[in-house]
């Protein structure tokens, strides 16, 4: 009986040590550097989001073996207890426990498909309308403005005269084009004076803003457009996701006791 016994520990010996050996990728000084440490590495490297080379698992090995060099070096010429590397650690730890605060609150209340859907409606109808498509051309004074509507009734483009002579340079290099927009896009003056105009029609006198002095074209107009739901949903979801964060810190910080006054809301 001892001697079957003794065979079976004996078994058991030869066999631990080899799974022990297999949950590590290396020794280091005769220190075992654990797989964990890979896999852990690992996850963080693949939620980079980046293209990752063919090779990543080895070179993540070889950065977590030279990490096992450096510690030990370190850990040897007695840099842990150092103040520095204490300060380090302690924000270190801070910022990783804040954030793990944050996944955690974002991961119990996520955004649902009805969530984005209701502020995508919401959206819809407080954007529903009218749509006006136009060009215009933008100079500091009245009298350019003036001289510039004599000549394209003379005959010259507004596409060619927007190009030359608009200060706006954004749209000056499309012709003056400011593509589909709600009037409520607009400073009051310009979208007053365009919602007037019919289809072809440009404003028969400058109209003036706080930026300069306007001519208007009325290009086209058209009920609004929105994308479609499922296009749009990924943007929806992270704008309500970083609401619902934001939430969760102005709660905590009104909750907080303190006698600290913030400078900031």
């Amino acid at each position: 009986m001892m001697k079957k016994l003794t065979f079976v520990a004996l078994a058991c010996a030869a066999v631990f040590p080899l799974a022990a050996a297999a949950q590590n990728i290396a020794i280091v000084n005769g220190k075992p550097v654990p797989k964990a440490r890979v896999d852990a590495l690992m996850q963080q490297v693949s939620r980079s989001g980046q293209q990752l080379p063919p090779d990543i698992e080895t070179r993540v090995k070889d950065e977590v073996v030279m990490r096992e060099i450096y510690m030990q070096e370190a850990e040897k010429r007695g840099l842990a207890g150092s103040a520095e590397y204490k300060q380090q650690m302690e924000m270190a730890r801070q910022q990783i426990l804040i954030g793990v605060l944050f996944e955690d609150y974002r991961k119990k209340n996520p955004v649902t498909d009805a969530d984005a859907k209701a502020e995508y409606e919401k959206f819809k109808a407080a954007n529903s309308g009218t749509e006006y498509r136009a060009r215009h051309i933008l100079v500091e004074k009245e009298e350019e403005a003036k001289a510039l509507i004599k000549q394209i009734n003379g005959g010259a483009k507004f596409e060619d005269v927007a190009r030359k002579s608009s200060k706006d340079q954004g749209s000056a290099a499309n012709g003056g084009d400011l593509d589909y927009a709600a009037p409520g896009s607009y400073v009051p003056e310009f979208s007053q004076a365009m919602v007037k105009l019919k289809k072809g029609e440009m404003t028969a006198e400058p109209v003036k803003s706080q930026f300069g002095w306007h001519i208007i074209k009325l290009e086209d107009s058209r009920e609004a457009q929105f994308p479609p739901f499922e296009e749009v949903k990924p943007q929806i979801q992270q704008r309500l996701q970083q609401q619902k964060l934001a939430a969760f810190r102005d709660e905590m910080k009104s909750r907080a006791k303190t006698d600290y006054k913030f400078t900031t809301q």
